[in-house]
């Protein structure tokens, strides 16, 4: 591992590497006004929610690591201090990338990128017709962050209305994840999508209290067969089985059928319950999992 003092690299060696590594990061698409009625529309990445109550977000028109110029998102938003937050889906993920061209002031990145005004319902600027979610929002509070190139300006955007496409809710009337066909933003000109096929859920050890992976047997943290998300699932469950539950366990014929062919060969039966019991964890199947792992520890 190589360690690097961020104080020996310019500012777009430093950016390149933590843009890279801080992803993937969800993308504001903001549009602005300003007072003269000139309409912006720009992409940012560095952006995300903050408080519920409230209902904050915060994104991050930095100043250009090339010039040390700021934007007109930024420069919009200091006069008139409203704005909209489009969030951007697969479908419009090439168009929104073309309205990050630095156009000169007064160009209209709507026009430019071939995206639909929709008037908003409270503030001035123009929501994206074509945007999944679209957020009105009244800003609170710009904090600079400094004055040298690649510097943030923290903008704390309030959300006082959100609008929601309706093909992108499941039956509750909740916004399916399956659905709303996110893309994030990666290091250089990388983008991730975020489609049903690399979708997972991991279950939030909130309303109950997981065992720890420190209350598994020795055996069954060093593992050679099990991984770390591995431990993490079955460090996840409430309790240990009991003996007589981890006991019936033997009589499963896929369990039963390698402690057979495993008499007086420990190490491989060890391996072969530890790769028995991954295969119970792909599949969900936690509590058997465990059992499993607990048979010969």
């Amino acid at each position: 591992m190589i360690t690097i003092n961020t104080a020996d690299l310019s500012p777009a060696q430093l950016q390149n590497y933590l843009q890279y590594a801080i992803a993937p990061r969800p993308i504001c698409f903001a549009s602005t006004i300003d007072q003269a009625g000139n309409i912006n529309l720009s992409p940012f990445s560095f952006f995300n929610m903050f408080s519920t109550n409230p209902p904050l977000v915060i994104f991050s028109p930095a100043r250009r690591v090339r010039d040390n110029t700021t934007k007109h998102s930024l420069e919009n938003i200091l006069e008139v201090k409203e704005c909209v937050i489009n969030i951007v889906n697969y479908a419009m993920v090439q168009q929104t990338s073309l309205a990050s061209t630095e156009y000169a002031k007064g160009v209209n990145e709507f026009e430019k990128a071939g995206f639909t005004m929709l008037d908003s319902l409270l503030v001035k600027p123009p929501r994206v017709a074509e945007a999944p979610v679209q957020m009105e929002c009244v800003v609170r509070e710009v904090i600079s962050l400094g004055e040298n190139p690649g510097a943030g300006n923290l903008i704390l955007a309030e959300i006082k209305l959100i609008h929601i496409k309706e093909e992108i809710l499941d039956e509750t009337g909740k916004i399916d994840q399956a659905k709303i066909d996110l893309v994030a933003r990666l290091g250089g000109d990388w983008y991730c999508r975020v489609t049903p096929e690399n979708l997972f859920k991991v279950a939030k050890p909130l309303t109950t209290l997981g065992i720890g992976i420190d209350a598994l047997p020795k055996g069954v943290r060093n593992s050679y067969v099990l991984t770390g998300n591995d431990l993490g699932m079955l460090g996840n469950v409430e309790e240990l089985p009991n003996e007589a539950q981890i006991d019936e366990m033997r009589r499963e014929p896929e369990v039963k059928e390698i402690l057979d062919a495993t008499i007086g060969d420990a190490n491989n039966r060890q391996r072969e319950l530890h790769e028995l019991a991954k295969l119970f964890l792909q599949h969900g199947k936690v509590v058997e999992a465990l059992k499993v792992v607990l048979l010969e520890s």
